[in-house]
Formats: C-alpha cells, sequence, structure tokens
C-alpha cells in the first residue's frame, strides 16, 4: 500500500497536514511496509526539509500512490482517478457549493472518503480538528470581551506558536467576576474546557451558576437537557431528546439572564429547537455581550449567528432589537465570533493531534483487512456509484 500526503490547494491557504513528519515516522514504524510520498507544499506548517530529513521521498507526482491523504476539498481538476481519497467533502449534507466535485468523485472513480464519516460501529466519530476549534474559539471569546470592554488586547492567534502560548497570554488579564456559559460536552466543547480550566477559572454547578453570586470569574457546562425542556414539561432523557427533539423547546433564557459570554460548543442536529434566539438576545434581562459561537451554524440554533467570519476578521456585531449586523464597536451590539476554520489557527498542535487519530483509528484498518469496518463505514463512492450507506445522496447528485 503506497500512501501519498498531497499539498493542500483550497483558498484561502489551509497550512495543517494529516501526518506531521514525526507522526509518519510513526506510521512507518508500526507499519514498515507502507510506502509513503510527500507532496512538496510552500504552505504546509511543517517544511519539505522536516519530511526529507526523515527520510520520506517529496515527488510533485502521486500518481503511483494507492491512498492521497489531505485536509480540505481537492479541487476537480486535482482529482486522479482510480484513487482512494481521504479529505473533508463538506457533501454528506449535500451542501450545493460542492455537488459537482461529489460528481466528479463519481465520474473519476474515485473511494473518496470524508473525515467526518470516519465513524465507529455506534456512529461516534474517531478523528476531527474539534478539540482545537474548542481552544481556539475559546482564547477568541476572551480576546472580543477584552475588546469590547477595552480591558486588555489578545494578538491573533494565528501569530502565536501553539496551545501553551495561548494560555500564556490568557493568564495575564485580570477579568471582572463574569460568568461563562459553555454549551457541549464533545470534542468542541471539551477543547474549550481546556481552556478555561488552563486559566484557572472555577467550574461551578448549573445551579449555583444560575442562582449565586461571585467575586472571580466562574463558568458551567451544559449538556441538552439543561438547556433543552419537553413541552409537555415532564422529565426526561437524553436519548428521548435525540429521538423526539421536535418536542422540545429552549430552555436557555435562564442563562441568558446571568452570563456575560457564551462559548457555544455543542453539536446541533437537524430538527433540534433553536437555543439563543433574538427574543432572548432582546429581552431586557439578557446579560450576554460576547457569543463565540465555535459550532458555526448559520441559520441554525444561535440567531445572533448571521454568517461565518473569517480568521482575518473574526468579530462582527449583532444588533438584537433589529435582529441585524452592526459595526463590532456599536455600543448596542453584541460582540459575535463566527469563525468556521478556527483551528487552522494553530496549525501546528492541531496536525499533530489529527495525525495521533488517523494512525490510531484509520491506517490499522488497510492490514488488518478492515476487521472493524472503518474503512466500509467511511467509504462514499466506489466503482463509480454511492455506497449504500450514502444512497441519500443520490438525489443530490442527480440534480
Amino acid at each position: 500500500m503506497k500512501f501519498g500526503i498531497i499539498k493542500e490547494r483550497k483558498n484561502p491557504p489551509d497550512r495543517r497536514v494529516v501526518f506531521t513528519p514525526s507522526e509518519l515516522t510513526k506510521l512507518r514504524v508500526q507499519f514498515p511496509q507502507a510506502e509513503i510520498k510527500v507532496e512538496p507544499s510552500d504552505i504546509r506548517v511543517f517544511h519539505d526539509d522536516e519530511y526529507r530529513k526523515l527520510g520520506f521521498e517529496l515527488s510533485d507526482d502521486l500518481s503511483d500512490c494507492d491512498v492521497l491523504i489531505g485536509v480540505k476539498e481537492v479541487p476537480i481538476e486535482s482529482l486522479l482517478p482510480n484513487k482512494k481519497y481521504f479529505f473533508f467533502s463538506h457533501t454528506i449534507k449535500k451542501q450545493p457549493y460542492n455537488k459537482k466535485l461529489l460528481i466528479a468523485c463519481l465520474e473519476k472513480n474515485i473511494g473518496l472518503i470524508d473525515h467526518e464519516t470516519i465513524v465507529n460501529e455506534a456512529n461516534h466519530r474517531l478523528i476531527g480538528f474539534g478539540r482545537y476549534a474548542g481552544i481556539v474559539g475559546t482564547y477568541n471569546g476572551f480576546r472580543a470581551f477584552g475588546m469590547k470592554y477595552e480591558l486588555f488586547n489578545l494578538p491573533k492567534a494565528e501569530t502565536l506558536a501553539d496551545k501553551a502560548a495561548l494560555v500564556e497570554r490568557l493568564r495575564r488579564p485580570m477579568l471582572p467576576p463574569i460568568k461563562i456559559v459553555l454549551t457541549g460536552v464533545g470534542k468542541v466543547g471539551m477543547g474549550a474546557k481546556e481552556i478555561l480550566d488552563a486559566m484557572k477559572i472555577k467550574q461551578v454547578s448549573v445551579e449555583d451558576y444560575l442562582t449565586k453570586s461571585y467575586d472571580k470569574p466562574v463558568y458551567t457546562q451544559i449538556d441538552v437537557l439543561d438547556y433543552n425542556k419537553r413541552k409537555d414539561g415532564t422529565i426526561t432523557s437524553k436519548e428521548d431528546f435525540y429521538q423526539n427533539s421536535q418536542e422540545f423547546v429552549s430552555d436557555f433564557e435562564r442563562f441568558t439572564k446571568v452570563s456575560d459570554i457564551f462559548i457555544a460548543g455543542h453539536f446541533y442536529g437537524n430538527g433540534a429547537p433553536a437555543i439563543l434566539t433574538r427574543e432572548m438576545l432582546n429581552a431586557p434581562d439578557n446579560k450576554i455581550k460576547v457569543v463565540a459561537d465555535i459550532s458555526c451554524d448559520v441559520g441554525g440554533p444561535i440567531e445572533s449567528t448571521l454568517r461565518s467570519s473569517t480568521i482575518a476578521d473574526p468579530f462582527y456585531g449583532y444588533y438584537p432589537s433589529e435582529g441585524k449586523e452592526v459595526d463590532v464597536n456599536h455600543p448596542g451590539a453584541i460582540v459575535v465570533m463566527a469563525v468556521d476554520n478556527l483551528p487552522c489557527e494553530l496549525p501546528r498542535d492541531a496536525s499533530e493531534g489529527f495525525g495521533e487519530m488517523f494512525l490510531e483509528h484509520v491506517i490499522p484498518a488497510f492490514y488488518n483487512n478492515d476487521k472493524d469496518g472503518i474503512l466500509e463505514r467511511a467509504i462514499i463512492t466506489e466503482n463509480g456509484k454511492l455506497t449504500k450507506r450514502f444512497q441519500y445522496l443520490e438525489d443530490y447528485v442527480g440534480e
């Protein structure tokens, strides 16, 4: 089996890579029968020489590779036919802007595996950049807070070397006794929690958070049943919420009345109720002034997220009385951070973490007959057709 590490070609440039030089070395040690080629790149956070010095072949020609591994979408004109590809395709939710990409994979007889479709038997994702989205998004939330109240100025995360540098910067400001609510207990939510804990911000229970006052910053981390309730008022379970989300409404308003910063790190499923509505944000007793929407579902459960923002320009203002975007410095604005590619700001750390997961969960499947069904579950297109698991995309590619 010959693996090719491809150059990222999507614009704006992405400096991440699935395998760092050190992780690629571990792959070679664990699977000495694997052959590896690296396509040269002038934007990758790890320089070509870092791979070359460890004995990896660099070549612009990957046509002899069986499996090609990248991060972002590969431009259609760069797709090599009859290969197996790994990358984030952004097609499995029928995203209109990538329909032609999926059609091209079918036409070129490509075996497409999206990093999002790599799941275990319980359908839980095995790899992703979520942890680093949580880390950078939380940093950006505090950066927005310091800017909003002219308390401190934090540099852009992309100018700092790693997570340790982010934490070191965050420990400098003296924060007032604010309250921070964090939604989500998955990879994104736990990445956000890493930063809050590293800052030595005290975590408190939901009940204490809602009822007590503090003389120092505190946060609470909440799950779906903390911010949703059944319409009929009955006590329920998480399984009930996931199966019958249409029977629930948001119970988040009790948090808007006491919170200064909202860090949104939840997973949002189709059909689930809105979490933070315009009405809540426009209420006289709303206290939230910064929304760090790491999940960044435009048109989704956070109604202040009118659009995704960019690393270059991460913040915009939301004017709740009119439900529209205003200048971030508008006195009545709630500051929104809704960058949708946050891990790009920590490319070195994010790449290292991603490679570890890929080596643990994916590469063994090529050498153990895919005994756990990792590849079988993940592959979207094969032999010029959609696989059974992704037949629901037929109308998407056929329109």
